[in-house]
C-alpha cells in the first residue's frame, strides 16, 4: 500500500525541527537535489516582485460614443489647441503620455474614462 502525501505531512507534523532538518538532508543525499536551489528560486521570485514598474504610458485605444468630451479632456491633459487635440483623438490608437508616474497614470485614466474614452495603461 502506498503512502499518501497527507500521511507524510501528518508524520512530519509530529517531528521536531531537528528531525525535519535531518529528513531534508537525507532526502537531498538520496535524490541528489538541494534545498539551496529552491531558496535561490524563491529569492529570485521575491526580487522580481520588488522590481515594480515605476514608469507608465497612457494609450488612447478608442474614442467611444462621446467624441467631443474626449477631445476636451485630451486638450486639457495635453495642453493642446482644439485642432491638435481633435487630430490626436481621431488618430486613436495612440500614446497620449509616456514615462509618467503610477499616480499620474491613474488620474489621467479616470479623467479619460469619465469622458468616455477607451484607455490602456502600460
Amino acid at each position: 500500500m502506498a503512502i499518501t502525501k497527507e500521511q507524510i505531512i501528518k508524520a512530519i507534523e509530529s517531528m521536531s525541527i531537528m528531525d525535519i532538518m535531518d529528513l531534508i538532508n537525507s532526502m537531498e543525499k538520496k535524490f541528489g537535489v538541494s534545498s539551496i536551489i529552491t531558496n535561490k528560486q524563491n529569492n529570485n521570485q521575491q526580487q522580481e516582485k520588488k522590481e515594480e514598474q515605476t514608469e507608465f504610458s497612457i494609450y488612447l485605444k478608442g474614442i467611444g460614443n462621446n467624441k467631443i468630451s474626449v477631445i476636451k479632456t485630451v486638450r486639457n491633459i495635453m495642453n493642446l489647441g482644439l485642432k491638435e487635440a481633435k487630430d490626436l483623438v481621431e488618430s486613436a490608437p495612440v500614446v497620449l503620455k509616456e514615462s509618467i508616474s503610477k499616480q499620474e497614470a491613474l488620474d489621467l485614466e479616470s479623467k479619460l474614462k469619465i469622458s468616455g474614452a477607451e484607455i490602456e495603461i502600460k
